[in-house]
């Protein structure tokens, strides 16, 4: 089974309730003209399965549970740096965390290769800006801002390897008050992450997110499992041995390695059967058993509630 088999939900109506990122332009937008794009991929007409591309202005869906417990999570769909894979690891991500109590802000963040100024940077702009915002106007959402953290798959699962790492540098210059408040995520989920821009990494999303410049050092800077310290958050990894898109040897079971050797508390989860694109829901049986160890070890850290 691809990836493919996996990106079709039920339609229905998109979160009503956003949170725009920046009140201007977003940095390193001078001169960036885009046109926002949402390609509808399914041939079902009940079934959504939308690709966006071109977003020049970034947002928080929020996603609001019936009965919130004070977790959150920030969850970060993939799709190469290219596209936005929204419906299946975003929105069916946030549902199932929802069931749990769990508040879910699902991210539309910029892509690096659309003109962007530190292209390679925009992505933890996002990020950093969104966990911000959430801790800033946490009573409004019933969160409490030290159960926050953050999910992501395949480039997004590079994307908050990137925030668990980097999550302390200074990528933008601070707009408003916001900007004072620490965006370090209390753990993170890397769900068939890209990890490495080296050998066996993704290559179009190293192509999209480092640009011409892809010298050794660059690659390194970039690359999650070289920048995991003591300092690096908790984090969840989970792949499957039948990915033939990211390749769990250099990526996930790299990271967990680096995670291990700097002694930061982790779990590893490496299906046999998986493919890429199982994400994090029963509408597949690998995707809800990720959802159920996911869920299982966020209890045993603290950050969900039974």
């Amino acid at each position: 089974m691809d990836r493919r088999s996996f990106l079709s939900l039920p339609r229905s109506a998109d979160p009503s309730e956003t949170i725009r990122l920046w009140p201007g332009v977003p940095p390193g937008g001078a001169g960036v003209s885009l046109t926002f794009q949402s390609d509808d991929m399914s041939k079902d007409p009940s079934r959504h399965s939308r690709l966006l591309r071109h977003v020049a202005e970034p947002k928080l869906w929020v996603c609001r549970p019936d009965n919130p417990n004070g977790s959150a999570v920030l969850v970060i769909p993939g799709g190469g740096y290219t596209v936005i894979v929204v419906d299946w690891e975003g929105f069916e991500t946030a549902r199932t965390l929802n069931r749990e109590g769990i508040t879910a802000f699902v991210l539309q963040y910029r892509l690096p290769g659309e003109g962007w100024t530190d292209g390679a940077n925009v992505p933890l702009q996002d990020m950093q800006r969104a966990m911000r915002l959430i801790r800033a106007h946490a009573k409004d959402y019933g969160i409490d801002p030290a159960r926050l953290g953050v999910v992501g798959f395949s480039a997004g699962g590079h994307m908050a390897g990137t925030l668990a790492t980097r999550y302390a540098e200074q990528v933008y210059a601070p707009v408003d008050a916001a900007d004072q408040i620490d965006p370090k995520p209390a753990f993170a989920g890397l769900i068939y992450p890209v990890i490495t821009l080296g050998p066996g990494t993704h290559a179009d999303s190293r192509n999209c997110l480092l640009g011409a410049d892809q010298s050794q050092a660059r690659i390194e800077a970039y690359s999650c499992d070289r920048r995991v310290t003591a300092a690096t958050v908790p984090s969840f990894v989970s792949c499957g041995q039948n990915d033939t898109l990211v390749s769990p040897g250099p990526n996930g079971l790299t990271m967990y390695k680096a995670l291990m050797a700097a002694k930061v508390p982790c779990e590893l989860h490496a299906f046999e059967n998986g493919p890429h694109g199982y994400g994090m829901s029963s509408e597949n049986s690998i995707g809800g058993e990720n959802a159920k160890l996911f869920l299982a070890w966020g209890r045993q850290g603290g950050w969900f509630k039974a």
